[in-house]
Order: C-alpha cells, then sequence, then structure tokens
C-alpha cells in the first residue's frame, strides 16, 4: 500500500556529496569528508581506541596514539547510511540502488602497475614484528590483541581474489591464528589441500577506502566467475591499481597504507577466540583455527593509517557484513514488484534482523517480500520487519512504534521453525555434533500500512515544521 508520506521525525542535517569517483586511497576519502570525520589530536592509549571508537557514529582518525607515535588509526568508516554513500561518492538517498545496479555488473578486476605507496617501507625476516602494529584488544576477554583488517587468498584454480575480514589474534612477532569463518575462504583452504599444500598464501590490506570493504563483505555465487577484489573497481568505476607481494604470488593494493602478508598453515591448528561476534555475545568461544606466519609487512612512510574494526558495541561490525546482502535484497524485492525504500540490518538488531522498507500494490506481497528475506542464503534474518516508507528505519523507536501499532500478531506474524540458526545467536539451539552451529526459528512482522483498514488511521502526528527546523540553531 502507498504509505503516509510525513517529514522525517527527526532533524537531518546534511546528506553525502556527490564526487565524480570515489578516492582511491584512504587518505584522500578522508581529505574528501573531512566535513565529516572525527579528528583525535589528543593523546590516546590504544586501550581507548575501541571504547571512543564504539562511541562514534562518524569515521574517526586517531592522530596520535601513545604507544605506537609513527602511525594513525581509524575505524566507523560504514556504519551509516551518511558514511555508505559517501564510500561510493553518491548521495545518501541514491547509496542503495547504486550499490544493487552497480553489483549487477561484470567484474571489472585489476590493473597490475610497478609500484605504489604501499611499497615505501618494507619489512621482512628478522625484523618482522607485526605486534608493532597498533592493533588492540577489542573487549574485556579478548585473549589477545585482535586484527579485523579485510583479507584476500587467490583461489587456486581460478586465480580469484576471495576476500573477508577475519579476526585475526596476534599471537607472536611473526605469528597468528585466523577466525576463517566463512564458505568461501574455506572452499578456497580445501583445495590447497586437496592439491597436498600445507600453506596457503594471505594478504592483509589495511588502510583502504571503504567501498573495497564493502564490495569485500560480498556473500553469494561468484567464485566461478570472479572474486570480490576484482569487482571493487565495478563498484568504485575506476581501475584498481595492485602490485606484486614481497613473499607472496599474490597482488596488493598500491595505495593501501598497510599490507601484512603470510602463509595459513593448513596442516596446524590452535585455538582461536574469545571475542564478541556480531550479536556482542561472546559464542562461539572457542574454536580451533588455522595458524598464521607473517613472512612480510609492506607500508606507506608517512605515518601510516592502522585501519580497526572495533567488535562491539554497535560498530562497522554489524554493519559491513551485510551491506551488499542489502543491495541483493534489494534486486529481489523490486523484481517483485515493490517500490523498494530501504532495506537495513540496523546496529541494534544483534547481526540477525533485517528491516524491509517498501510500498506494495496489493495484498499478499508483503508475505511473499518476508519469506524471501527469511529464506537467504545468509543466517542473519531470523527476525525480519517489513515497514511502510513513513517509518525512520534509522530510529530503533519509530521502528519499535511502527511494530506494536501497525501490526496484529494473530493475522500478521510468521512462524517458521527448525531453521539454521546463527553460531553468533545464543537463543539458537546448539547442533550436536555440527559445533559451532545451531537452530533457530525464524519470524517475519508485516509492520506495513494496512489496506484491510483507513489509511488515515494510520497518519503520524507531529508538529509544525518537524524534521525542518533543528533545536540546536536556537540554543547558546
Amino acid at each position: 500500500m502507498t504509505a503516509v508520506e510525513k517529514p522525517a521525525p527527526k532533524f537531518a542535517p546534511g546528506t553525502a556529496r556527490k564526487t565524480a569517483l570515489p578516492d582511491r586511497d584512504l587518505r584522500g576519502y578522508f581529505e574528501t569528508n573531512s566535513d565529516w570525520l572525527h579528528r583525535i589530536a589528543k593523546p590516546v592509549r590504544l586501550d581507548e581506541m575501541g571504547a571512543l571508537s564504539a562511541q562514534s557514529d562518524r569515521p574517526i582518525l586517531y592522530e596520535n596514539i601513545i604507544e605506537c607515535p609513527g602511525f594513525r588509526a581509524a575505524d566507523i568508516l560504514v556504519k551509516n547510511r551518511e558514511s555508505q554513500a559517501r564510500a561510493l561518492g553518491v548521495a545518501r538517498d541514491d547509496y542503495l540502488k547504486t550499490l544493487a545496479f552497480r553489483l549487477r555488473q561484470p567484474p571489472r578486476g585489476l590493473t597490475q602497475v610497478g609500484t605504489g605507496p604501499v611499497k615505501e617501507v618494507v619489512i621482512t625476516g628478522d625484523q618482522i614484528d607485526w605486534r608493532k602494529l597498533p592493533v588492540y584488544f577489542h573487549s574485556e576477554h579478548d585473549d589477545a590483541r585482535i586484527v579485523t583488517a579485510m583479507a584476500a587468498v587467490k583461489d587456486p584454480e581460478t586465480g580469484f581474489y576471495n576476500t573477508s575480514h577475519p579476526r585475526t589474534m596476534v599471537t607472536g612477532a611473526r605469528r597468528g591464528v585466523g577466525s576463517f569463518v566463512t564458505p568461501h575462504t574455506n572452499a578456497v583452504m580445501r583445495k590447497y589441500r586437496a592439491m597436498g599444500k600445507k600453506e596457503m598464501p594471505i594478504v592483509y590490506m589495511i588502510g583502504i577506502p571503504p567501498a573495497y570493504e564493502i564490495m569485500g563483505n560480498f556473500s553469494g555465487l561468484h567464485m566461478d566467475m570472479w572474486g570480490e577484489l576484482e569487482m571493487v573497481g565495478t563498484i568504485m568505476q575506476q581501475d584498481i591499481e595492485m602490485v606484486p607481494g614481497e613473499t607472496v604470488d599474490m597482488m596488493v593494493p598500491a595505495h593501501a597504507e598497510i599490507v601484512v602478508e603470510g602463509m595459513v598453515q593448513l596442516d596446524t591448528v590452535a585455538k582461536d577466540g574469545q571475542s564478541p561476534g556480531p550479536s556482542m555475545y561472546y559464542i562461539p568461544r572457542y574454536q580451533q583455527q588455522p595458524e598464521l606466519e607473517i613472512t612480510a609487512i609492506t607500508m606507506r612512510a608517512d605515518r601510516p593509517i592502522m585501519r580497526n574494526h572495533q567488535s562491539c558495541a554497535e560498530t562497522d561490525h554489524q554493519t559491513l557484513p551485510r551491506l551488499c546482502h542489502e543491495a541483493v535484497l534489494y534486486n529481489r524485492l523490486t523484481e517483485m514488484g515493490l517500490k523498494v525504500k530501504d532495506v537495513r540490518f540496523p546496529t541494534w538488531g544483534g547481526g540477525i534482523s533485517c528491516i524491509l522498507q517498501f510500498e506494495y500494490p496489493r495484498p499478499g506481497f508483503v508475505n511473499d517480500a518476508l519469506m524471501a528475506a527469511m529464506g537467504a542464503p545468509w543466517l542473519n534474518t531470523k527476525v525480519v520487519l517489513a515497514v511502510s516508507p513513513d517509518t525512520d528505519i534509522d530510529d530503533a523507536g519509530a521502528v519499535w512504534h511502527a511494530m506494536v501499532s501497525r501490526c496484529d500478531p494473530a493475522k500478521d506474524v510468521i512462524q517458521v521453525g527448525n531453521t539454521r540458526g546463527s553460531a553468533y545467536d545464543p537463543s539458537a539451539e546448539p547442533l550436536d555434533g555440527h559445533y559451532p552451529w545451531r537452530v533457530v526459528g525464524k519470524m517475519g512482522i508485516d509492520a506495513t500500512i494496512k489496506d484491510r483498514y483507513d489509511a488515515t488511521d494510520f497518519e503520524r502526528g507531529w508538529p509544525k515544521h518537524w524534521g525542518k527546523i533543528d533545536l540546536g540553531d536556537f540554543i547558546g
């Protein structure tokens, strides 16, 4: 049904600026978006950075790290729609449909060049100590400092680059334990093992533009056609320059801030954990995961920027793995004939809930949309909520209001039992013999305006000029 359109129920200053193309490096992104950046010039300790980052809704850059004076650090690059739109260089209202469209395009591939800024400093051999990078503990109960940067492995059959953000424990100067939980990374590892290989090359690409990270978290059928890294240029609409690795047979981004090269040990494992997952609980507490040997570190000479992904509380850790999911669902719902305004996995949804926002022409569409999302390939659609375009999905209170005032639980809730559950959901039932996997029920909630009633009954009341004037302009 057509929504009751009203001004946004809270003041939202500005929108993402349009640029010709996204910046090719993180430094350029910060310069272009200086109006949106929190620069922290005061001295900050490593163990303070996580709590500070988790309080920010904007990109944050630490300029003065007490333990690592030669480095800077950044976080919170894609937490909300404003930042996500700026990552692609488009207006906020154009972000989701732009990403959804570009994901349907063919891969642009990679462009090899001789050298680049990331090669200004090269560290190999006994000089390697990645503990000197500004890496911190993410929570009170972490067993080690954690690197959460984007990493790439190369498919030995196709040569495609598969990417993810494996939580990696720093266990020594040249050692680590990687939490390789994505199905495609594990598929690549199986190929190396089937070839009789004892090691798999890996590169951690640290301090790259946020558009890389958005594409790097794609999940869907693609490994037989392209890797995520080959699609970065497609969503950025420009060539991605790569340079050869120092110690691995892989290419790395020429304009990254830092690259860590290494070899995943395929025949040895160690205890990995514990650290909060996207649901912000500590499950699964421990797993046995492959060890990692660091073989080289390259970086920029002028105060390179370490990209951290603070894993709790509401941070990029909740949004980043789901941004391409939102675009895929946008395409699927649009194919159904819905006028989609937005799709959102909210940071406050525990990493396992999704909001669909659309107009629909007649009864039947909402339930189909809910079931399409609930049956998605991923494990993060435990609770799916459909709302009309007049609900502010950036406001958890507004979403809750729509749920309680526009949903009759006897008519507007779908429940499905015994489905695949998230390993990060403590309410899901552990699956014997398949640790850490779980099973759980799913729920779809129709909180849209109902055509079975008078649509004007759902019109919200707002003060005159609501969403157009800001109290801050009248204070002080």
